[in-house]
């Protein structure tokens, strides 16, 4: 295979992106590679004024970019609640059976049901091209249970969390059944820990000890999970998810 034929395998030249929660952490970099690639992408954030949460704000915005671009090629669900103002550390990381609804029902409706509208929004349009890649985001804690011990004293990883990534990857594989007719695939990116500037060292040391590799993630290396996924690299894959955890998972 010469390098035209593997740069064009990866390229997204011309394609319409849309990725929720695109200017958070991860979806920067994801945003940066996939512009990189050639594609044209589209944030749908509360920072850039969207409303995942709100389904004719989406819809609205889904038929201006398809007004623009003439089609919507891809739809990354990347949105997770970051907003946590009002809720104190000891409400966000409490025991489960104090875990406070409010929270519970708050992060579903960004995690879960934001991807519903978001994917709601784009289907009819995928289907009508007959082509379509759907990319969801789960986590490790999507397929094994989080380990407290990592967290400090009285502190737990909250029960949202795991509930909502596990959720994710029943949704890839339901949708991706539902969409295969059409030529539309849907698969999840399954990442472990990022490292970042304001973490815990001994949180840091603990989930590092649990990788394979000795380390939490870089912001950039998940670039390559989420090219391949959204490109003709991975035309063959349907309703699967892509693991990439350091070896968090393979122990």
């Amino acid at each position: 295979m010469n390098k035209d034929k593997i740069f064009n395998l990866f390229s997204l030249t011309r394609k319409t992106v849309i990725i929720t929660c695109g200017s958070g952490k991860l979806g920067t970099e994801y945003r940066k590679i996939l512009t990189e690639a050639g594609a044209n992408v589209v944030s749908f954030d509360i920072a850039d004024g969207i409303d995942i949460t709100n389904p004719e704000m989406v819809k609205k915005a889904v038929e201006k970019i398809y007004k623009k671009y003439g089609k919507i090629d891809v739809l990354i669900n990347n949105a997770a609640m970051t907003d946590f103002d009002g809720f104190k550390d000891a409400e966000r990381f409490a025991p489960y059976e104090d875990f406070q609804l409010k929270i519970w029902e708050k992060e579903i409706k960004v995690g879960l049901t934001g991807a519903l509208i978001c994917s709601q929004a784009v289907i009819p349009h995928m289907k009508k091209a007959k082509s379509g890649v759907i990319v969801n985001i789960s986590s490790t804690y999507g397929i094994v249970a989080p380990d407290h011990r990592i967290y400090g004293k009285k502190k737990f990883k909250a029960v949202t969390y795991p509930v909502i990534k596990s959720g994710i990857l029943g949704f890839t594989r339901t949708l991706a059944s539902y969409l295969a007719p059409y030529n539309i695939r849907v698969n999840a990116l399954v990442p472990g820990g990022v490292k970042t500037g304001y973490l815990d060292e001994q949180f840091e040391k603990g989930y590092s000890f649990r990788t394979m590799l000795g380390r939490m993630a870089k912001k950039d290396d998940y670039n390559g999970a989420i090219l391949f996924l959204c490109s003709d690299a991975s035309n063959y894959m349907t309703g699967s998810s892509l693991i990439v955890d350091g070896g968090w998972t393979a122990w």
